[in-house]
């Protein structure tokens, strides 16, 4: 056994595997000994994932190598992890021997166990480089504030402008021929924390591609949004256990 996990909450990882699916077909895993990661990108290179688990997140972490990689389909892994109740773990076991990936769910409450398994995919795991690039601008706000304008943005138009100013707000707004909205979010009220090192900063984003990190907002409690003058967005999702799920996004130019 070269791999075995037991995660504490099913019903957050399941959320964490429908936004990656949103954006690939193919999950690559990578595991060492420190945790299991996931980076990918989207097929049209608009938007990169990149999932860290620490080992300590986990109830039972093990993996016997310096570094063991697999790759599954992104919509069978989401399909299963659906299945996850409130009450279950989730024990994740790679069978190297048969080509697959063992999900077991455990319910605390009643002990019932079920087992799924998922077929591994032929590949190799690349290396992607994340983005090296100096954002003024970082925001923290509740997950439900960032999901609740995107919704609102929706009503609208299909892209959202996001505007930095000063040293204390930051701006959702979408303009369409027969609507307009605006949210302005203030440090210490709707912003949780913020900084903004230039003037003023701007920069649109497509809203389909921002909705699909909104299944990460139900496995966070708060996201921080880092951004500058029509540069890609950055979206940190702070999971369980010290766990994170960044979202970077292409910007409309």
């Amino acid at each position: 056994m070269v791999f075995r996990a037991i995660y504490p909450a099913a019903t957050k990882f399941k959320y964490v595997a429908q936004t990656i699916a949103k954006i690939t077909d193919e999950i690559p895993f990578t595991a060492t000994p420190e945790g299991l990661f996931v980076k990918t990108l989207s097929s049209d290179k608009t938007t990169m994932i990149i999932l860290e688990i620490p080992s300590t997140a986990f109830e039972e972490y093990l993996c016997e190598e310096e570094k063991v990689t697999f790759i599954v389909s992104a919509d069978e892994f989401a399909k299963v992890s659906k299945r996850g109740t409130r009450n279950d773990v989730i024990e994740l076991v790679l069978e190297k021997e048969h080509r697959r990936l063992r999900f077991t769910f455990q319910d605390r409450k009643t002990g019932v166990e079920r087992t799924f398994y998922v077929e591994l995919r032929e590949g190799i795991v690349e290396e992607l480089p994340e983005p090296s690039l100096d954002l003024p601008v970082i925001a923290r706000m509740l997950t439900d504030t960032f999901k609740n304008a995107l919704r609102d943005v929706k009503l609208v138009g299909e892209e959202v402008e996001i505007i930095a100013e000063g040293e204390d707000r930051i701006i959702f707004q979408s303009i369409s021929p027969q609507r307009e909205y605006y949210n302005i979010m203030e440090r210490d009220k709707a912003l949780l924390s913020f900084r903004n090192t230039a003037e003023k900063v701007r920069a649109k984003y497509s809203l389909e591609l921002l909705e699909a990190a909104l299944k990460a907002t139900t496995a966070a409690e708060a996201v921080t949004l880092e951004m500058g003058e029509n540069m890609p967005l950055k979206l940190t999702f702070d999971l369980p256990g010290g766990a994170t799920l960044v979202y970077w996004i292409a910007p409309r130019i």
